[in-house]
């Protein structure tokens, strides 16, 4: 008989099993050559559906799909055909290599498994039985069918790596498998999709543009203090490059042209050693989609992009740079990169921290299919200071995993360099750092000196004395043009009770659409020198290319106060009364309300640390050093999901956790939360048509830029108001429950525990 892997929907193809086999097997090979373990990758490819060679198996398909009706349904027996290969792997070859195999082969549709039972079927119930393998589940194979390959054990990298990343080495190769065993299948049920994924430039090609691009502008550029310093950030940048793999560190104040000069770095160093892509990870979504069109363009102005579009102008073009994350509109998107977000096979891919780190730590065929395409990369961490410390464990393990064993160089940018080397935390809390790390910049100390462009004040000269709302916005009142930025979503609204009509407020009660649309319009009023007040959550603080004269700073972090910092006087242009150049203004109050968690351990630091006159104006990039060993001396738990315990239980015998890790790993806690989709703007038509059928995964994707995370208390508020709708299993708000301008409106004088879910 035939044994067919697929059948088409029209039913008029049939796919052979040993035709998918063999190309599954070429494509893995293919994608595993990276990590030198093409043998290995190939084998899995020939064995990862050798349970549909069973009869029963066969019944199953061509009754199910339509192609044969007339199969009785006693011969029709689903089971679960990945099993057979995962035990014929542990009962041909030796351990421990063949058990970390079979967490691939058990988990390529439904997830790699436990080993104890945790969460969901684990790896011991579904092979073994009282200890010993279940060889039944090879009985029904028709094993003559098909030719597996000899792959001689143990693997070298796999013998040398010490415990703590064999789970990375497990990954990278079920990665290589998944999206090994999706492509092929995509090909023959729709080879129109295949075709789509088209072809995108080397990084060779796009250093050139690069390098071009850059000379251009670098000649065009005024002979400024600002420009002349960038040019020399860029030229350290391009030195540094040339050396081997590994950690460095970009240490440059904010408007020191980081973006361009990380990117120089990268193309630089990957010509150099041999990389693949570029990845870039952000914090924050509001800073991905400016980051994405200065690559993609060459500007982040809105205006300038029409003109270049039009003139078919671009730097690296929209094809070349994979913009990934939650707010991508996909109807604004090349259908080559929806397909590339996928498996991010792009050369620049620009990301979350969220999608690049719960990747590493997944189980998920869909979300780990992308991680083949990590080796030998250069990954630039931009905003580092933003790794959440509860998980900065897990997150520093599987970079260094990646650095050591895969051929990853990392680059931590940020104005506010956290200090991630050595022992990190206090005795009761301490984890083990990374080992060392290059600064790329010669003089960080002198470079911020020359970078200064504010000066500090902190509000009634003493930072422990507190100040009302009140107070506050009078002070606002009196600048035509300033930032105020607060810690919590509630305290946005409450100062903006005392403000004048016209001031703009932001926060994380807004959606993805609205906040980028206010951020548009605030860089309108500023580049026209119009009046423009702001208030906002931290959400704009870091990263987004702001000028303002004046920025006023709610006590918070170290960091998050200088990156505030960081919105005004950005391009040093600021001038007095009399034509000379003068610095900005940033002031840091103490208010009224109580911060919390991580705000609010930094707080005490950074207030205990600021009883020093003039300390603000005084910082330098060792002031970070110090105030992060504080902070993480002072944190609780550098380690929130235990990952010793979860995910590497004894590792040299391959007993893995995954699946119960994956379900504890989230860099942002959405267990007390709940997600609406919001009625603003286009957000109306869409939520139409989610009432008019079924939600597919493009509609979704396009209502993910209109929706909100709010907590479970004022959710509950709401819906018993009558402010939500349920719509095929999602949330909806009703249109009196959200303003534009204001976003979700939580009622007056509700309470309840804030938490700034600003991503």
């Amino acid at each position: 008989m035939d044994y067919f892997a697929h059948i088409s929907e029209d039913l008029v193809r049939t796919q052979l099993l040993r035709e998918h086999l063999e190309k599954t097997a070429e494509l893995a090979a293919g994608f595993a050559e990276t990590i030198n373990e093409s043998f290995v990758a190939y084998m899995l490819g020939m064995i990862h559906d050798v349970g549909k060679y069973s009869y029963h198996w066969q019944c199953y398909l061509k009754k199910s799909s339509g192609y044969d009706l007339s199969i009785p349904d006693e011969l029709c027996e689903r089971g679960t055909h990945s099993t057979a290969g995962a035990a014929w792997l542990l009962n041909n070859m030796s351990q421990p290599e063949s058990l970390l195999l079979s967490y691939t082969i058990l988990g390529h549709h439904a997830g790699l498994p436990d080993f104890y039972d945790g969460c969901g079927e684990s790896l011991t119930s579904r092979l073994f039985d009282d200890g010993i393998l279940k060889t039944g589940l090879l009985e029904e194979i028709n094993f003559g069918e098909v030719k597996i390959p000899e792959v001689v054990f143990p693997s070298q990298k796999i013998a040398e790596m010490q415990d703590e990343y064999k789970h990375l080495w497990v990954r990278l190769i079920f990665s290589s498998l998944v999206d090994s065993d999706y492509l092929d299948t995509e090909k023959f049920m729709d080879n129109n999709v295949n075709a789509a994924r088209g072809t995108r430039a080397t990084l060779a090609q796009l250093k050139v543009k690069f390098d071009s691009f850059m000379e251009a502008k670098c000649a065009s550029a005024s002979q400024t203090q600002v420009n002349k310093i960038r040019a020399e950030i860029l030229k350290q940048c391009i030195l540094a490059a040339r050396g081997p793999a590994g950690f460095y560190s970009l240490t440059v104040p904010t408007g020191g042209g980081k973006t361009l000069s990380a990117m120089a770095f990268a193309l630089e160093h990957a010509l150099k050693n041999n990389k693949r892509r570029v990845i870039m990870a952000i914090p924050y979504t509001s800073i991905i989609e400016q980051t994405a069109k200065t690559y993609k363009y060459g500007t982040d102005d809105d205006e300038k992009i029409k003109t270049m579009k039009e003139r078919g102008e671009f730097l690296f073009g929209e094809e070349n740079v994979l913009e990934h994350h939650s707010n991508i509109d996909p109807d604004k998107e090349l259908y080559m990169n929806f397909l590339a977000s996928q498996n991010w096979d792009a050369p620049v891919v620009v990301t979350t921290n969220v999608q690049l780190f719960e990747s590493l730590l997944a189980a998920k065929p869909s979300r780990c299919r992308k991680l083949h395409n990590l080796a030998h990369s250069v990954i630039i961490l931009d905003e580092a200071q933003k790794i959440p410390a509860e998980y900065l464990h897990p997150v520093l393990s599987v970079l260094k995993g990646l650095v050591k064993y895969f051929g990853v160089t990392v680059l931590f940018c940020t104005a506010t360099q956290p200090a991630l080397t050595g022992q990190i935390g206090s005795s009761n809390t301490c984890i083990e750092g990374i080992s060392g790390c290059t600064e790329i910049i010669k003089d960080p100390v002198r470079l911020y000196e020359k970078l200064k462009r504010v000066e500090y004040m902190v509000y009634k000269n003493d930072i422990n004395v507190r100040s009302s709302w009140e107070e506050i916005a009078e002070e606002l009142k009196k600048v035509s043009q300033v930032l105020c930025i607060v810690n919590k979503r509630r305290d946005c609204r409450e100062l903006m009770k005392y403000m004048p009509e016209g001031t703009i407020q932001l926060s994380g009660l807004m959606c993805g659409e609205e906040i980028s649309s206010i951020i548009t319009e605030i860089k309108q009023l500023l580049k026209e020198g119009r009046p423009v007040r702001v208030v906002s959550t931290q959400l704009i603080e870091a990263g987004v290319d702001l000028d303002f004269p004046e920025v006023w700073r709610a006590l918070a972090q170290l960091d998050s106060i200088v990156q505030a910092a960081g919105r005004a006087n950005r391009e040093g242009k600021l001038k007095d009364d009399s034509g000379n150049p003068r610095l900005g203004r940033v002031v840091v109050f103490n208010p009224e309300s109580e911060p919390f968690g991580e705000i609010k351990i930094g707080a005490q630091i950074t207030s205990s640390l600021a009883r020093k006159a003039g300390y603000f104006d005084s910082l330098s990039a060792g002031s970070f050093n110090l105030y992060f060993k504080k902070f993480y001396a002072e944190h609780q738990k550098l380690d929130k999901c235990d990952y010793e315990k979860l995910l590497v239980d004894e590792a040299d015998c391959g007993r893995f956790q995954f699946r119960s890790f994956a379900e504890e790993f989230k860099l942002i806690d959405t267990s007390g939360q709940k997600t609406v989709f919001v009625p603003f703007a286009d957000g109306e038509k869409l939520i139409c048509q989610l009432r008019e059928g079924h939600p597919d995964r493009r509609l979704m994707s396009r209502l993910q830029r209109f929706s909100v995370n709010i907590p479970v208390c004022l959710f509950n508020d709401i819906y018993q108001k009558g402010g939500i709708e349920i719509i095929n299993n999602y949330y909806v708000l009703n249109n009196g429950f959200y303003e534009p301008g204001k976003g979700v409106l939580m009622g007056e004088f509700y309470n309840y525990d804030d938490r700034n879910f600003i991503y």
